[in-house]
């Protein structure tokens, strides 16, 4: 079966045979699908009016577990945005009425920013939306393909996510 990057790939092996084009054939896969996942996620956050963002900010407070709040420096560690765009949309999500902030009670001068259990139903719902959408993506890959190509992504992936700052 022949893609589109098959013949992305072959044209530049026939326009310049001096150069090594094999990374093509594995990082514009990579880059295609990101761009029918970013599809995916934003049709399946759609259908719970949610934006990208506000699935991100909600199901990180929803990972927490009970009672499912952080504090919004840990909001920034889990979203890897600013500060101010972390305040921006905590204010949002909480005029919405799906989070809500509260006074930290170890520090003072802190706030905790908890999920409401509207906030909660939304991150599940989505969530599984959004599950529905990537096994489809998934559907042509057996378990044991996907597991392989879990593993291969993790080996390329790692080295970024774990870079210090």
């Amino acid at each position: 079966m022949e893609d589109e990057v098959d013949r992305l790939v072959a044209a530049w092996r026939r326009e310049r045979p001096d150069l090594d084009v094999e990374p093509l054939e594995v990082l514009s896969r990579v880059s295609r699908l990101a761009r029918h996942l970013d599809r995916a996620r934003r049709l399946a956050f759609a259908e719970h009016n949610l934006e990208p963002w506000e699935f991100d900010v909600l199901t990180a407070l929803r990972r927490a577990g009970t009672p499912y709040q952080l504090s919004p420096g840990q909001l920034l560690t889990q979203t890897l945005v600013t500060s101010g765009t972390m305040t921006n949309r905590i204010d949002r999500l909480a005029k919405k009425g799906l989070v809500e902030r509260l006074p930290d009670p170890s520090d003072r001068r802190g706030v905790l920013v908890r999920l409401t259990a509207e906030g909660r139903d939304r991150a599940d719902q989505a969530l599984a939306g959004l599950l529905d959408q990537e096994r489809a993506i998934l559907a042509e890959l057996t378990t044991a393909q996907r597991g392989e190509l879990a593993g291969l992504l993790r080996q390329l992936t790692a080295p970024f996510d774990n870079i210090p700052g």
